[in-house]
């Protein structure tokens, strides 16, 4: 047998006999509509509590918790756990696995069903108040991206994260500029911090098995925005990146000639003829400042002309 399916081992984690057990017994089938695919291999969620780096009195954010596999191993290393479940049934169920596999663990975790991009910092007052917290989780493929940026705008502490996705979505977020997968989640994360790769994992340790492979993003925030200038500013610089990247064989010129003045390149030191593709978070930023700049001088010089026209009579 092999040692997944054996729980003995692996004090309260949960293997594939287990996995199976709970399903079985809450009437649980994994649905592609969540994009659920639950680990069954203790040593892989280990392996992502151990890159995240979290314990004793360590806040932590987990994303679709499933039947608490990631969650009890986070769990064991003393963290305390708010697991965000969109799955009612799921999320009815985990409060007894956790009771059952670690109840030494139970007051360090609480679970709220609710969909991960409509969760506000109101949901979770535990993480609000918090100094920090990290988001450890193994996420649904299909909205992986989208999750971690609104989060990323929502909770200003929340200051890092280490999340398993399909391993192209890694490869998008921890891209850099002029590389053919650098696209728009890629220039948006350089906007709140630093992140890279943390290794791949198998299609073996899941149920049901995928039939993409997976890896490990680690991620530092390096930056927030602290007030409602600064989100003004990431507004304008994401609404740039969003434009330039629906027409990514076009030229900056091009894809943004209904949004940036011909001028605000100059003024940014930016090449219109560039694409969207090798610009930094930076240079996006440059230019929805100019592009601010250009627009005020645009205004200026429109509305002093009648007072000209009319001071010349």
């Amino acid at each position: 047998m092999h040692d997944s399916d054996n729980s003995a081992g692996h004090g309260g984690l949960l293997g594939a006999a287990d996995i199976r057990r709970i399903a079985a017994s809450a009437g649980v089938t994994p649905t592609k509509k969540f994009g659920q695919n639950f680990v069954i291999d203790p040593g892989t969620v280990r392996r992502i509590a151990r890159t995240a780096e979290v314990g004793d009195g360590s806040r932590v954010m987990e994303v679709g918790p499933g039947l608490g596999s990631l969650t009890l191993a986070i769990l064991e290393t003393g963290a305390a756990v708010t697991a965000v479940e969109i799955d009612p049934p799921l999320a009815e169920r985990l409060p007894g696995t956790i009771a059952e596999r670690m109840p030494e663990a139970v007051e360090r975790f609480d679970v709220i069903n609710r969909d991960a991009l409509k969760v506000v910092p109101a949901d979770t007052p535990d993480l609000a108040a918090a100094e920090s917290f990290t988001l450890v989780a193994n996420l649904p493929y299909n909205v992986a991206t989208p999750i971690i940026i609104t989060l990323l705008e929502r909770y200003p502490n929340l200051t890092g994260f280490v999340v398993m996705v399909q391993k192209e979505v890694a490869d998008r977020l921890t891209a850099g500029p002029g590389s053919k997968i650098y696209g728009t989640p890629s220039v948006k994360l350089q906007w709140f911090g630093t992140a890279e790769k943390a290794g791949t994992i198998g299609r073996n340790v899941f149920w049901p098995a995928p039939n993409v492979d997976s890896a490990l993003v680690r991620f530092t925030r390096t930056h927030t925005d602290r007030t409602e200038a600064d989100e003004d500013r990431r507004r304008r610089t994401f609404a740039l990146v969003d434009a330039a990247f629906a027409q990514r064989r076009k030229t900056l010129h091009a894809a943004l000639r209904k949004t940036v003045p011909a001028d605000a390149f100059a003024s940014a030191g930016i090449d219109p003829s560039a694409r969207g593709e090798t610009l930094t978070i930076d240079r996006f930023a440059a230019l929805a400042d100019a592009t601010i700049t250009d627009a005020a001088v645009t205004d200026d010089t429109l509305t002093s002309r009648p007072a000209e026209t009319e001071a010349g009579r």
